[in-house]
C-alpha cells in the first residue's frame, strides 16, 4: 500500500524535478496565457455566466469570442481564488505527473518491455517539458492518453469486443468533458477511426479477424458528444478554421518547426525517431493502426513544435510494445545472441512482475500536501519575462491609457490588473485573427508603414522589451521614458508626457 510502482515513482519524481528546479513553480508561468485563463475563470464564477464577447482588450472590445477552454478556466479560476498561484501550480503540476503515470500504464497495456519503458522515459520527459505550462493543453494530454489506452486495450486479439452501451456512455461523457476543456477533443474520434482503419486493413490484407465496428461506434459517439458545448457545432468549425489558417499559424511560434540543431535537442530527436521506428516495426507486426498513428503524428510534429510533446506521449508507449514483440519474435539470430536476448527479456519480465506487486496510492495525499506547502510561496510570473517590476508604474497611468504592449506581456497585464486595464493584444490569436496579427507584427518590427498603422490606434503609452525594434522607433519620435529595467520599458507620447510634467509641477 505504501510502496509505489515505477509509474507512481516516475510521477512523483517528475513533480520533485518540476518544483525543486531553479525556477520552481514559476516555470509553469513562463507563458502569459495563464494570466487571462485565470481571470476568465474568475469572471465566469463571479457572473455565473460564460463570456461570449471580449472582456479584456480595447482593440476589439465586445467582439464575439469563443472561450473554447471555459471549463478548464473555471477550474483554474476557482483554485486561484482559494489558493492563489501556488494552488494553480499544484493543479497543473499534478496534471503533468498524471500524464507521466498514464504514459507508463499505457506502455504496460501495449505489453512494452520494462527496460524499454525506463529507457524511453528520459526522451519523453525531455520532450514534454517544452510545454510544461499552466495551460489547458495539459488536460488534452490526459484525454489523448486515455483515448489511446482504450483503443489499445480493445484492439488486443485476446480481448473480446465490448458489448452493451456502458462503454459508449463513458466515451460520451468524457468526450463532452474534453470538448469543454481543450480544443484537442477532435483527437479522440480521430484515434478511434485510425484503429478502425487498422482493423479494416488487417482483414483486407492479411485476412485477420479484427475489431472495426466498435471503433467506428466509439468515434461517432465521441464526435456527437463533443457537440455538448456552449457553442455546439460552431466550436468544431472554429477549431478547424484556426488549425488550417496558414497565415495565422505562420505567425505563431508554437506552430513553427522545432530547431533540431538547438542545444539539448538530442532527446527530442530520439523521441521522434523512436516513435517513427516503432510505427514501422508495428507495420511489420501487422498492426497498421499503430503505423498510421505514428506516421501522422510524426509528420505533424515535424511541422509544429507544439505537437512534439503529444507525439512523445502517444508514440513511445506504442514503440515500446512493438519493439518488445519484434525482439520476442525475431528469428534467424545466432544462438548466442538469441540466448542473450531471451535473458534480457526474461529479466525485464521479472522486473515487471515484481513491479506489479506495488501500488503506493496511499502516499499520494501526503505528497500533495507536501507539494502544496513547498510550492505556494514560490509560484509567480517570472520577472525576467514579464513586466513585473514595471507594473507599479503602469498602475499609476490613467485608467483610460491605451497601452501598446506585446502579446506576451498582454496576458500578464490582464492577470496583474484583473482584466480592468484593457490590453491591445494577448495570446488569443484565434480571436484576433491573421489580419490583426499581420498589422501588429508590422508595428512591432517597425517595418515600412508601421507609423501609419500605429497612428490609427491613438496609443498613449507603450510597454515593450528593451530589444524591440518599435521601442527604438518610438524613442526617435521623442516618446518619453517613464520606466526601464532589463525586461520592459514604459514610454509615453510627447503630449501625454508634457501633460504629466505640468500636472507634477502644479502639485
Amino acid at each position: 500500500m505504501f510502496v509505489p510502482d515505477l509509474a507512481l515513482v516516475a510521477a512523483v519524481a517528475t513533480l520533485i524535478c518540476l518544483f525543486a528546479g531553479s525556477r520552481g513553480a514559476s516555470a509553469l508561468f513562463r507563458d502569459s496565457d495563464a494570466g487571462w485563463h485565470i481571470r476568465n475563470g474568475e469572471r465566469i464564477l463571479s457572473t455565473l455566466s460564460l463570456q461570449h464577447t471580449d472582456p479584456f482588450s480595447f482593440s476589439k472590445p465586445g467582439a464575439p469570442w469563443i472561450a473554447w477552454e471555459w471549463l478548464s478556466d473555471l477550474a483554474t479560476g476557482a483554485i486561484h481564488i482559494t489558493a492563489g498561484l501556488g494552488g494553480v501550480a499544484v493543479l497543473y503540476g499534478l496534471a503533468i505527473a498524471t500524464s507521466v503515470w498514464m504514459w507508463f500504464r499505457l506502455t504496460w497495456v501495449t505489453e512494452g518491455n520494462f527496460l524499454l519503458a525506463s529507457l524511453f522515459a528520459l526522451p519523453m520527459l525531455t520532450t514534454t517539458t517544452i510545454h510544461w505550462l499552466a495551460r489547458p493543453h495539459l488536460w488534452g494530454w490526459l484525454f489523448a492518453l486515455g483515448s489511446l489506452w482504450w483503443c489499445e486495450a480493445w484492439s488486443r486479439p485476446d480481448r473480446p469486443s465490448p458489448t452493451g452501451s456502458r462503454h459508449l456512455v463513458a466515451i460520451a461523457i468524457l468526450s463532452a468533458l474534453w470538448a469543454n476543456v481543450h480544443p484537442s477533443f477532435l483527437l479522440g474520434p480521430a484515434i478511434a477511426l485510425l484503429y478502425a482503419a487498422g482493423g479494416y486493413i488487417r482483414r483486407a490484407v492479411w485476412g485477420q479477424t479484427a475489431p472495426i465496428r466498435h471503433f467506428v461506434l466509439a468515434a461517432i459517439t465521441a464526435l456527437t458528444a463533443s457537440l455538448l458545448n456552449p457553442e455546439g457545432w460552431i466550436l468544431h468549425r472554429h477549431v478547424v478554421a484556426y488549425l488550417f489558417d496558414a497565415r495565422l499559424t505562420a505567425r505563431i511560434g508554437e506552430f513553427q518547426s522545432f530547431d533540431f540543431r538547438a542545444s539539448g535537442a538530442l532527446p527530442v530527436v530520439i523521441a521522434l525517431f523512436a516513435g517513427l521506428a516503432g510505427g514501422l516495426a508495428a507495420l511489420a507486426l501487422r498492426r497498421p493502426e499503430r503505423f498510421l498513428l505514428s506516421l501522422l503524428l510524426s509528420v505533424a510534429a515535424l511541422r509544429s513544435a507544439r505537437l512534439l510533446p503529444l507525439a512523445a506521449l502517444l508514440l513511445l508507449p506504442l514503440a515500446a510494445g512493438s519493439f518488445t514483440e519484434t525482439l520476442t519474435l525475431a528469428r534467424g539470430l545466432t544462438p548466442r545472441l538469441r540466448k542473450s536476448l531471451d535473458g534480457v527479456l526474461r529479466y525485464a519480465d521479472s522486473l515487471r512482475n515484481f513491479d506489479r506487486g506495488f501500488h503506493g496510492a496511499a502516499l499520494v495525499p501526503f505528497v500533495m500536501a507536501i507539494l502544496f506547502g513547498a510550492v505556494h510561496a514560490r509560484a509567480e510570473f517570472p520577472s525576467s519575462q514579464f513586466p513585473v517590476a514595471a507594473a507599479e508604474n503602469i498602475a499609476s497611468l490613467p485608467r483610460g491609457a491605451r497601452i501598446m504592449a506585446t502579446d506576451s506581456f498582454g496576458g500578464y497585464l490582464i492577470y496583474r490588473f484583473n482584466g480592468d486595464r484593457k490590453v491591445f493584444f494577448d495570446g488569443r490569436s484565434d480571436f484576433y485573427g491573421a489580419d490583426f496579427v499581420d498589422r501588429y507584427s508590422r508595428m512591432l518590427e517597425a517595418r515600412p508603414g508601421w507609423d501609419e498603422e500605429f497612428g490609427k490606434w491613438n496609443f498613449t503609452h507603450a510597454v515593450l522589451p528593451p530589444d524591440c525594434a518599435l521601442l527604438a522607433a518610438l524613442e526617435a519620435e521623442n516618446w518619453r521614458e517613464l520606466h526601464r529595467d532589463s525586461t520592459a520599458v514604459v514610454l509615453a507620447t510627447p503630449a501625454v508626457a508634457s501633460a504629466e510634467l505640468r500636472a507634477e509641477a502644479a502639485n
